[in-house]
């Protein structure tokens, strides 16, 4: 005996904050790629921009260089010329070749720092930033309407050998790129140990390449493929990157240097193996380029990053921003403001005088710049140099912990938290009274202010049944006591 089944409803497609991502054959199929790719190709169209021509780039998870090609053949069926990597690249690669080619638009294939399980569509605008609202819309309005029927394509090799196809490998017109702004040479000749941890990932091998043949002594563990990512998830955060701390902490290291599964992200740790979380990162990236580049242009931070930037912004005389979640809120307004540096609490970096973009490299190349001028200045260790950056810029005691709730009861959840939050928000937190509360510019959440200055904000995720609670606060013991309140908000106990 037999049953039937109805054929199932085309995907729904949703790009949130870093484009779409999906569980790989379930959603992220070849046809909702090439759908997500006859967006693009529908952007670039009414543009007038086909002659300008897509550049596709792909990490190093399962199928990515497939999935990739899919994506060119949609492209390649409307007549727009396609640059498509030669091998797997950090994301940011896209973003660097969209500006050296003038080209109409960029796509990635990747997840990022998702579950090895995932895959995902990012695109790219023309100035190389991420997508903003306005490329979005486009895309899924044609998205909304091509679920279910034929999507042209052509097949690659028959637009390669029509010269519709150029492959590119972007890492010695990149490393030209970075020398203008950083000096390589003074960094190779360093005489420290460095461990780089670059989780597996698309951004294996670079930093160890574009630091050979000087002094400086690079040892990059996880260089090889593995789409299962150890096991871990890509991201350079604890547990993830406990092996490489580990490893630092068994002495012989000055630094280590941290970078996610597409490498737009970065992190790092001290001599000791004590990672240096994200927050941290934003701070001594702006007192890098304060105090040692001499700039004071602005600084762009996400609603959920550190209230060291404001603080170092009063110290230096500098400008900053914040944004909604997001590198497609940061990308935009660092373009807007003329801003030095833009920073996501998830560790992503971009700067004015590189890429509107977050590049994990380039954040790496700038803290291993930092931490040399700091020992150039007797702060040395790394410890020491930290010790003093919050000497200037106040304490930072972080953490960001994931609430998942049953699917069925996250509807009432999300109503509790943004609607009766709104209402009436709670008057104290972990023993203190509430003097601020921000409502999120993107209606999903809520940021509260406690009178020693630390924070809790509470996020709804649009996509799953999950809710993200962050806080960062003056002690160790207030910033768990918040995190603890924040969980019973979601809770509801």
């Amino acid at each position: 005996m037999t049953a039937s089944t109805r054929a199932p409803a085309p995907t729904t497609i949703v790009f949130g904050t870093d484009g779409w991502r999906a569980r790989i054959a379930d959603e992220f199929t070849f046809e909702n790629v090439r759908r997500c790719a006859d967006g693009v190709a529908s952007y670039v169209t009414e543009r007038g921009a086909t002659a300008k021509g897509v550049v596709i780039a792909f990490d190093r998870r399962f199928a990515s260089e497939h999935f990739a090609t899919a994506a060119a053949e949609v492209l390649l069926a409307h007549d727009i010329p396609v640059a498509l990597a030669v091998h797997a690249v950090p994301t940011q690669m896209s973003s660097f070749e969209v500006i050296e080619r003038g080209a109409a638009a960029g796509i990635v294939i990747t997840a990022s720092h998702n579950p090895w399980v995932d895959n995902g569509f990012k695109v790219k605008a023309p100035s190389g930033a991420a997508a903003g609202s306005e490329i979005l819309a486009t895309i899924e309005g044609r998205l909304a309407a091509n679920g279910g029927i034929g999507i042209e394509r052509r097949p690659l090799a028959d637009a390669e050998a029509a010269g519709l196809v150029e492959r590119f490998d972007p890492f010695e017109a990149y490393e030209r790129f970075v020398r203008r702004t950083i000096d390589l040479d003074a960094l190779k000749a360093a005489d420290i140990r460095v461990l780089v941890e670059p989780l597996w990932g698309a951004g294996a091998g670079w930093i160890s390449r574009l630091l050979s043949g000087g002094r400086i002594r690079i040892d990059e563990i996880h260089q090889e493929r593995n789409p299962y990512f150890g096991g871990v998830n890509p991201e350079p955060i604890r547990p993830n990157i406990d092996e490489a701390l580990g490893r630092i902490a068994g002495g012989g290291y000055d630094l280590g240097l941290l970078l996610d599964g597409d490498a737009d992200r970065a992190g790092a740790a001290d001599e000791r193996g004590t990672f240096i979380h994200q927050l941290e990162v934003t701070g001594l990236l702006m007192y890098y380029l304060a105090e040692h580049r001499g700039w004071r242009d602005p600084v762009v931070v996400s609603v959920n990053n550190t209230s060291m930037a404001a603080r170092l912004g009063e110290r230096y005389g500098i400008a900053t921003f914040e944004t909604p979640v997001g590198f497609k809120y940061i990308g935009p307004k660092m373009i807007e403001t003329g801003a030095m540096m833009g920073a996501e609490e998830s560790g992503g970096y971009g700067f004015g005088m590189h890429l509107p973009e977050r590049d994990g490299i380039y954040a790496d190349l700038l803290l291993l710049d930092l931490f040399l001028r700091e020992k150039a200045a007797g702060r040395w260790p790394v410890s020491r140099a930290i010790e003093h950056f919050h000497e200037l810029a106040g304490p930072s005691r972080y953490l960001r912990i994931d609430v998942h709730v049953d699917r069925a009861l996250y509807p009432e959840t999300k109503r509790r938290l943004l609607v009766d939050l709104r209402a009436q928000a709670p008057a104290e937190l972990a023993g203190q009274a509430v003097v601020r509360t921000i409502a999120l510019d993107t209606n999903d959440g809520f940021k509260f202010y406690v009178g020693d200055g630390s924070w809790l904000l509470i996020r709804a995720s649009g996509t799953e049944p999950l809710v993200r609670i962050y806080t960062e606060a003056t002690s160790e013991a207030m910033r768990d006591a918040l995190l603890a309140a924040g969980e019973r908000l979601v809770r509801g106990t």
